[in-house]
Order: C-alpha cells, then structure tokens, then sequence
C-alpha cells in the first residue's frame, strides 16, 4: 500500500501523519517541544529542536508502517517564523517565532514602502523578521528561510524553494505570482529571493543520505506544504466556493473559501491561495480564553447538558479576555462587554456562548460585505467543536449547517499535500 505523510510543527509540539490514497489514517504520532524562550518581544527556538525532534517523530511513525511503501513528505509549520542559515543550511541564530515582535524598526521601513492591503504590515510580519535576520548576519547569512522551507531543505537539500502561504506575510504577490519590485527598496535582491510554489507541489527526492538514514527509497518525494492554519482548514475537506471553517479554540478564527482575493487590513482581513480559489479570513480575540476566566473543566462538563439553544437568553455581550479586539472591529481599545450576570452561572454561560456566535455572524457577514460569499455551510474545528448544543446556537443565529470538521489536525491537511504533490497515481 503507497502512503503519503503530513507533519505538522506546531508551537507546543509536531505531529506526523500518514494517509492512503483515499486519505484513510494509518498511522498518527505525536510528541510535544520544548517550550519557546520568550522575553518581552523576543520570542526564539533553537531550529535544531524541530530538527531532531522530527527525525525522532518520524522514525516512530515509520516503524508503525514499516511493511507500506512512502511515496511523499510534507510539512505545515507556523506563520512568520524565520531563520538565517548559512550556504550549507545551518542556522546561525535561534529563529524568530511567529510571534516575535523585536524587528518594529524593521517594522517601520516596511509601511514606509510596502502598499497598504499587503500582509506584510507589523513587527510579526515575515518580511520584518527577515530584514531583522539580514541586518544580523550581514556577512554570513546565504538565505533567510521560513520554518518549513528549512526542514524540506534538510530532507531534499533544497533551501530556496517556499510555497505562496508562507511567503504571503514576507510580501510575494500572490495576485500576480511575483515578487514586488517594491522590495527591492528595502534592500532585498530579487534575484535571491525564493522560488515560489503552489501548496502541494513536488520539489525534490530524499537526498540520498536521508533515504538511507530514514529507511525509505531515494524517489520519496518533498513536497510543498503551508502554514499550520491552512493545512488546519485543508484537513477539514472543504474546497468549494462558500465552504466556511470556524476554529473555536482560546480564539475564534474565520475563514471561508472565495473565488477571488479579499484583502483589508483595516480590519484585520487577509486572502490565502488555496488552488485555484483564496481563503479569506479573520481573527477575533474572543473564544475559549473568557470562558476560562469564569468557569473550570468540571463546571463547564456539568452545564454544557443544560444548555437550551431553542431559549436564547437576550443577553447581549460581547466577550473578550481583555481590552482589544482584532476582527470583525480593529480596535485595540475595544472593550469587552460582559454584564449585566444573571444569577445563574447556566444562562451566563450560554450568554457568552451566544455572544461569541454573533460575533462569528458578524464577522461572515463583513467578509462578505468586503466581497466573500456568506458561507454555505461551516465545518467547526477545535475544542468548542465538540459542544454539540454551542454548534445549534450558532447554527439558529447563522442559518446554515454547522457541524463539527471530521477530520481538523494541521498534519492530515499536510498529508493530503503529500497525496497531492506525489506522483504516483
């Protein structure tokens, strides 16, 4: 039997996956890592963490399959997080998490040059982190790579390819399929900057010692991966025009398929090629996390079976964790709105989960307005996935079919890239 794995590196750990050609699940490991070193903006890992903790994770994962043939790899990792190497591929510095936010003077000469509507804006941007790492290893550094681009390098020893995903937020044009001429007022040659390619596209064999070290034939190819948000939504089977995902995890994240690009910064809204479509999409900071700051596991298991989703509570909030939100209102003085608490702790928190549901309807109804489609139907992913009668309030206030993703791990979607990319037919 051929198989196709997926891995995943994830902030907290990675998972790796293998599918058949169906996309029938053989095999799924996963094992955690360490923590990043996070100070002030600095957020920074070792690369060489990912590195032998992939190794490990797949030797596992490859000892469970061993009597199956593997003819592809790819792999999602996160958003913006970069890395310097030298010609051979060694990192020469920790890399920049997704969320480091050290390069703001970076930051500063990217707005000055960049238009308006690119994903490059912020200290968190790719593109910023990018200059930050040039300016560091100004003598030294071959390329600056994102995370994923550096371990398919090590797999295939080839570090100058990237996918359009990663490259979204260190400026490609994913419009015109291009690199922007604009970047070369900051310094950067296009002529050493990365090949881009479609999510799911093959680019090179195993080197030869890899093969031989992993125990796999020398034809198993790399193939392009993403972000973990996009393998996320990848992993769910949606890929019409109108197919939503909401991620209801410590945040609310959404996204919904679209026949053309939607781009609006000023409310936080962004397009991802996904084939011949784009992913549109936004984050709220409302989720999971207030629910946290009002009740436990256990309290939460106890009311969850007395939620009355046909018996709205006219409650109106609007929950946040703190002051500041992202989407579908770009206002980092937004306040929440939590009050009036009704006696009950049970209709408080059916009121907060109502109030989270709204804030979903008006954030789909935005990203139309800004010209997605009003979604035809959402796939749910993440933990609040699992609140069957959280899914009936949203599907009342949405008025469309809500139900939970079959499949939602970012390392199934980057198996189905492997599959995509292979091959063998």
């Amino acid at each position: 039997m051929k198989l196709f794995i997926g891995i995943d590196i994830g902030t907290s750990g990675i998972r790796a996956i293998a599918v058949d050609k169906s996309g029938l699940s053989h095999a799924d490991v996963a094992t955690s890592l360490p923590v990043s070193h996070i100070d002030g903006p600095v957020s920074q890992q070792e690369p060489l963490i990912w590195w032998n903790s992939l190794m490990g994770i797949l030797t596992v994962l490859l000892h469970q399959i061993h009597e199956h043939t593997v003819c592809a790899i790819a792999i999602d990792g996160t958003s913006g997080t970069m890395l310097a190497i030298d010609e051979a591929g060694t990192p020469l510095s920790p890399a920049l998490m997704y969320n480091d936010a050290r390069a703001h003077d970076e930051a500063k000469l990217v707005s000055v040059v960049a238009p308006a509507d690119s994903a490059v804006h912020g200290a968190t941007s790719g593109l910023a982190k990018w200059l930050w790492l040039k300016n560091l290893h100004t003598d030294t550094a071959n390329r600056i790579v994102h995370q994923t681009d550096w371990l398919n390098g090590m797999l295939c020893g080839r570090f100058d390819v990237t996918d359009k995903n990663n490259a979204l937020k260190t400026g490609y044009d994913p419009i015109h399929n291009h690199w922007p001429d604009w970047l070369t007022q900051l310094g950067l040659d296009k002529a050493t900057l990365p090949t881009v390619v479609e999510a799911g596209t093959p680019i090179a064999p195993l080197l030869p010692q890899m093969a031989k070290q992993l125990g796999l034939d020398e034809n198993v190819q790399v193939v392009s991966g993403t972000t973990d948000s996009t393998a996320s939504f990848i992993a769910t089977g949606c890929n019409k025009p109108g197919q939503a995902v909401t991620s209801l995890g410590s945040t609310l994240v959404l996204k919904v398929i679209s026949s053309k690009p939607v781009f609006s910064p000023e409310h936080g809204v962004y397009s991802h090629p996904l084939g011949k479509y784009w992913l549109v999409g936004g984050s709220s900071n409302s989720g999971g996390a207030v629910l946290r700051q009002f009740f436990d596991d256990s309290q939460l298991e106890i009311m969850t079976p007395q939620l009355q989703p046909q018996q709205p509570t006219g409650l109106d909030y609007y929950p946040l964790a703190q002051k500041g939100e992202r989407f579908p209102y770009n206002d980092p003085d937004f306040k929440p709105h939590l009050s009036p608490r009704p006696d009950k702790d049970i209709v408080f928190f059916q009121g907060i989960l109502e109030g989270i549901a709204k804030i979903e309807l008006t954030g789909y109804r935005l990203l139309e307005q800004l010209g997605s489609p009003y979604p035809s139907s959402i796939a749910t992913t993440g933990g609040g996935s699992n609140n069957l009668a959280w899914n009936q309030i949203r599907e009342n206030m949405l008025g469309v079919p809500v139900t939970k993703a079959k499949q939602q791990q970012a390392a199934y979607g980057a198996a189905l890239l492997a599959l995509r990319g292979s091959k063998v037919k």
